[in-house]
This record gives C-alpha cells, structure tokens and sequence, in this order.
C-alpha cells in the first residue's frame, strides 16, 4: 500500500514547498496544513507519516505536540538550536519512530529517511544528536565500554523491532547468542529494556541515518 503523508508547517511557502518536492519524489501527500489545526487534520486523514517543518522559531510547536494524540511515525525539519530542543524531545516522546533532519536537507535525505521510518527505523542527523539532551531531557553519557561490532548490528536491528528469532536469523547466529548481545547492549547503556536501549542509542546518535 502506497504511503500516505500529511505535511504541517506554519510558512505557507515551507509547506508548499516540502508538499511539492515530496510529490515530486512520488510520494503522497494528503494535505498541507499549519499546526493549528494539526489534529484535526490527522483525525481526518489518518496519515501513515507526518512530516513537520518546526520553522525557524518553534516555541509554540510545543504546545501543539504536548497533546497531539497520534500513532503514525514523524519527521521534523528542525533548526540545530536550543529552542528546537524542546520541541524535538516532545516528537520523540510521542512519536512511535521519528526521524530529526536540519531543515537545509536536500530531497535525497529526506526521502531517506522516509524509507528509514517506514522500514522501521528511527533517524537522527548527526547534528542533531545534541537537540536529544536539550532542555527537559538529562544529558546521557557515552557507555564507558564501546558496543562491539556485533553488538551495533544487532542494536540496528532492535531499532528496527525485530524479535530475538529475528535477528539471529537475519545474523546467522542462534537465539541464545542475540540475547546475550541484547543483555550486553541494555548493560552497555544502562538501559532497562529493549525499547530503553533503542531510545538512549538514538540519543547519543548511534542509530542514524
């Protein structure tokens, strides 16, 4: 089944704009509407995707995603700065998956990470990465003990929600094996689940793009 986008930005020429460029790249877009009536919107259409340009002055985004009540994954255009932060770790406490990209990306990028969010996956701009410990989320600290290779597959993979069955036979490695790396990835990063472990990876931006 084809995708279905909704595109929310309060610039009438952003949203024009990011509606044009993504029906170029073949997408479907439903509509392209402000935040103001954001929800209502999303009631209306049921999107499969929401792409939202956060502008360059996202404070009142805020309160528009505080009680946005939605399960469809998001992408937010955002500025690298500490008024976006705010903004951006509400999208990441809502959202089933997100994907964070500079508001400069091309096409190309976004389409990606498009792809990226229907596959599964959350993506975050490496640039972005330090918008996830901005106000109102604790900074988190690097694991003294760096994942090992098999360890960052496998932490792809749980990005990605697949099962232990999954992912060994996606490795070629038994199931006994995966949870190991699982419970070495959760120590790793002081995580206290699977979903724990994806989420503060993504945050120190080892899940990306």
């Amino acid at each position: 089944m084809e995708a279905r986008l909704l595109v929310a930005a309060d610039n009438y020429l952003a949203r024009a704009g990011l509606a044009a460029l993504l029906e170029e790249r073949g997408w479907t877009v439903q509509a392209a509407v402000d935040s103001a009536g954001l929800q209502r919107h999303i009631d209306l259409y049921q999107p499969d995707l929401l792409v939202i340009d956060l502008g360059w002055g996202s404070a009142h985004w805020r309160e528009r995603l505080r009680d946005l009540e939605m399960d469809a994954p998001i992408l937010a255009l955002t500025a690298d700065d500490v008024e976006a932060a705010a903004a951006v770790n509400l999208i990441v406490d809502i959202a089933p998956r997100f994907a964070l990209l500079r508001r400069e990306s091309d096409a190309d990028r976004i389409a990606a990470a498009l792809d990226a969010l229907l596959a599964g996956l959350s993506v975050v701009d490496p640039q972005l990465a330090g918008a996830l410990t901005g106000p109102g989320r604790a900074a988190l600290e690097p694991p003294q003990s760096p994942l090992t290779r098999r360890e960052n597959e496998v932490l792809q993979l749980l990005a990605r929600g697949l099962t232990n069955k999954a992912i060994a036979v996606e490795l070629g490695i038994t199931q006994h094996t995966v949870k190991f790396h699982v419970n070495a990835i959760m120590s790793k990063l002081d995580a206290q689940s699977r979903t724990d472990a994806v989420v503060r990876a993504t945050r120190l931006g080892m899940i990306i793009l």
